[in-house]
């Protein structure tokens, strides 16, 4: 898979070519505020603003906080988006990539390829004196066909046998790895077996990702260049995971499947195991 990441320079160079790619806002923070109230006050000319939670997950329940969506749904709002079946799609968020990369993560599984994030988002956006816009755009309608199964996806069952037959790799901080602490889910620890590498130093100071080759670094001492090694990566309702997931893929690494209903999911039957400490 070739690098699913874009600079904001590159993005300059691609809005001034025809047709340009297809812009999508997805700023999104689990405790707020909404991020259609950042897209209003300023955003990348002609993004149309999706939400997280109502636009590209389905509604939370037993399959987690965040769930896979309804194929037929995410076609209307990505039709609705402008999105045809030929469109490179330019997803960014805020600056920490992690929206954007369930927003890209959503996309290549309902089968579109041409998905890029822009790393570090608006912040880099920003920070390279790239122009902003308050218009609110009206897109003609898209053609794109969502056609599910374009990423790898676990459920409980298949989380549980890669903790024990390959690689499951935990992102969440490690005090709630742990069972420290749990501030979202009523229960706290991990799935036994999952290996704990935390999310948060894929991020370079200066916003976006690390180096390919500082994150190639992160990952490679666990296996994760062995094809023949199954790889799976969850997090507490699928969102963080999916930055893991980009985080590999940049690094030239094997995409792991992703657990997507996640801790969330996990601890909705008692009968799954939770373990806890190191």
């Amino acid at each position: 898979m070739s690098n699913p990441l874009i600079t904001a320079a590159q993005l300059t160079q691609a809005l001034s070519e025809n047709p340009p790619p297809v812009i999508l806002d997805v700023r999104w923070s689990l405790n707020g505020p909404p991020g259609r109230d950042g897209y209003l006050l300023g955003h990348l000319p002609g993004a149309v603003f999706l939400d997280i939670d109502e636009d590209l997950c389905g509604p939370p329940g037993p399959e987690g906080r965040h769930p896979l969506p309804d194929a037929d749904a995410l076609q209307n709002v990505l039709r609705a988006a402008g999105v045809n079946a030929d469109s490179t799609v330019v997803v960014y968020d805020a600056g920490d990539n992690t929206a954007a990369s369930r927003a890209w993560w959503t996309l290549r599984w309902a089968g579109h390829a041409d998905v890029l994030v822009l790393d570090g988002g608006m912040a880099c956006w920003l920070a390279s004196d790239g122009p902003v816009d308050t218009a609110v755009p009206e897109p003609a309608s898209g053609d794109i066909t969502v056609r599910p199964g374009g990423m790898p996806v676990l459920d409980a069952d298949g989380a549980a046998r890669l903790a024990s037959e390959g690689l499951l790799i935990d992102v969440r901080a490690p005090e709630r790895f742990r069972g420290e602490t749990e501030p979202i889910d009523p229960v706290a620890g991990h799935i036994p077996g999952a290996v704990n590498v935390p999310d948060a130093p894929n991020l370079a100071e200066g916003g976006g990702y690390r180096s390919p080759a500082e994150l190639h670094a992160r990952y490679a001492p666990l296996g994760a260049e062995d094809p023949d090694l199954p790889i799976g990566a969850y997090c507490g309702s699928g969102i963080t995971a999916t930055h893991t997931a980009l985080a590999m893929t940049a690094a030239g690494l094997p995409t792991p499947a992703v657990y997507i209903g996640s801790w969330s999911n996990w601890i909705t039957d008692p009968s799954r195991p939770v373990a806890t400490g190191e």
